[in-house]
């Protein structure tokens, strides 16, 4: 058998999940992880901007204007370096050997922040760009995130309707008004897993929106508020987050 494990090492020579450079082990090769940010700092507990020590848990100027519908937000990582070419090769070429590897490196950290009986919501994709590509990329996230946390996951109960530019093309204003109504909770689905007793109203533990990355917090904040009608806190989660000056 080893002789086995050895030629498929030599036909196959481990590589970085990132960069593809060739590693003692899959994994990741000490140049990207020292690109690799975890967001470890103090923050916001509303919107998860960074703060200084002094000025967390806030809430943060933008906060106290604008306070997002949830009433927390945690990312991962901030969407730079390693971090953005796992999701962009996952997200463009279906590989998420490196996603797995950033939530396998986090899980810890997962276990800490989630409950057992917290249930993850994935942000909708509009239909015509999961018919094309044939994939649900906050879906996949949730799923994965149930398995490290030991949690539930629902991709069914929150929907998105209408039609909408991409967010990437468009401004923080733009962004907003272009998701202002643009998800709905699945009330038939919802009635059918209640009178299941699958799914409880209220949840039993926390609710969590769940989507790839965060950039200006639109998209977080709208889902969110669409849950509103379960009538109990929205949290929200990020695997990564565009980061900006304070």
């Amino acid at each position: 058998m080893k002789w086995v494990n050895k030629g498929e090492s030599l036909l196959f020579p481990p590589s970085c999940f990132f960069c593809h450079a060739s590693v003692s082990k899959s994994g990741c090769c000490k140049q990207c992880l020292q690109h690799i940010k975890p967001l470890l700092s103090p923050s916001c507990l509303r919107c998860g901007q960074a703060l200084s020590e002094g000025l967390a848990p806030g809430p943060c100027g933008k906060c106290l204007r604008f306070p997002p519908f949830q009433i927390e937000t945690v990312s991962l990582y901030a969407y730079q370096g390693a971090v953005r070419e796992a999701i962009l090769i996952w997200k463009l070429g279906g590989d998420d050997a490196g996603v797995r590897w950033l939530l396998e490196t986090a899980r810890q950290r997962l276990k800490t922040l989630f409950q057992p009986d917290d249930l993850f919501i994935p942000v909708p994709m509009p239909l015509s760009r999961m018919q094309k590509s044939g994939q649900h990329h906050a879906a996949d996230l949730a799923r994965l995130l149930a398995e490290a946390a030991g949690c539930e996951w629902d991709w069914q109960l929150l929907r998105r309707h209408g039609h909408q530019a991409r967010q990437s093309a468009l401004s923080g204003l733009a962004r907003r008004k272009n998701l202002r109504k643009s998800f709905c909770l699945d009330a038939d689905y919802l009635t059918s897993m209640q009178l299941k007793g699958i799914l409880r109203k209220p949840v039993k533990g926390r609710v969590w929106v769940v989507d790839d990355i965060m950039t200006t917090g639109a998209t977080l904040h709208y889902a969110s508020k669409a849950l509103g009608v379960l009538q109990q806190p929205i949290y929200a989660f990020s695997l990564a987050r565009t980061l900006r000056d304070r």
